[in-house]
């Protein structure tokens, strides 16, 4: 079993990263698990910082239910080290797992992410995995979390266009996307000539081999 733990208490985010989780890796149980003590969303190290207690809990029941890998379903990778240190299992964050796939694929990638608040976390985890060598840019789309869920055709456009601003300027290989709220986003950019990255996606494929 991998259990795909959401730190924020969105519900229909947790579904879609199933979703995304189940077509990537078929013959494996995925399940989802919603934090409802985090806040809706997690935007910057604030609300970062809220979702870490209620998440390690679940990662310690996940863990405790047999879990033979956890997944933290937030790209800023939201707990992971304090998850780690709690589980007997491998932890896995989106982000990491989507840089070094990023890295793997092609030198240069960008991400593009939600809000500019998000910045300065990502740039942090990207540093602390040792990949700054790899990174383009940080883009950030203007598009809060939320609206991925609630205005989806506006917000993925804004992301879109975000996306087709880093292929023309940053010099890259690849684009992560830099939010879990983004994993629709791969299946609907058929018109973008360059490798789209999902978290998600990678998480699951790193969490199957390990």
């Amino acid at each position: 079993m991998i259990a795909i733990i959401n730190p924020n208490s969105t519900q229909s985010m947790t579904t879609a990263m199933l979703e995304t989780a189940q077509k990537a890796a078929p013959e494996t149980l995925v399940v989802g698990w919603t934090s409802a003590g985090g806040p809706p969303a997690i935007q910057g190290e604030q609300d970062g910082n809220a979702a870490i207690p209620p998440l390690l809990d679940l990662v310690k029941k996940a863990d405790e239910a047999g879990a033979r890998a956890i997944i933290i379903g937030c790209f800023d990778d939201t707990g992971l080290s304090a998850a780690r240190a709690l589980a007997t299992c491998p932890v896995i964050g989106i982000g990491q797992a989507a840089y070094h796939l990023a890295a793997l694929f092609g030198q240069r990638f960008s991400v593009v992410t939600t809000l500019e608040v998000s910045v300065p976390v990502l740039s942090a985890n990207v540093s602390d995995y040792g990949l700054d060598k790899n990174l383009g840019r940080i883009r950030a789309s203007g598009v809060p979390v939320l609206a991925l869920e609630n205005d989806r055709a506006n917000a993925t456009e804004k992301v879109r266009a975000e996306i087709r601003a880093a292929v023309r300027e940053d010099d890259i290989n690849s684009v992560v996307l830099g939010c879990a709220g983004m994993v629709h986003i791969v299946e609907e950019s058929d018109d973008i000539s360059i490798k789209l990255i999902d978290g998600v996606q990678a998480a699951v494929r790193f969490a199957t081999m390990l």
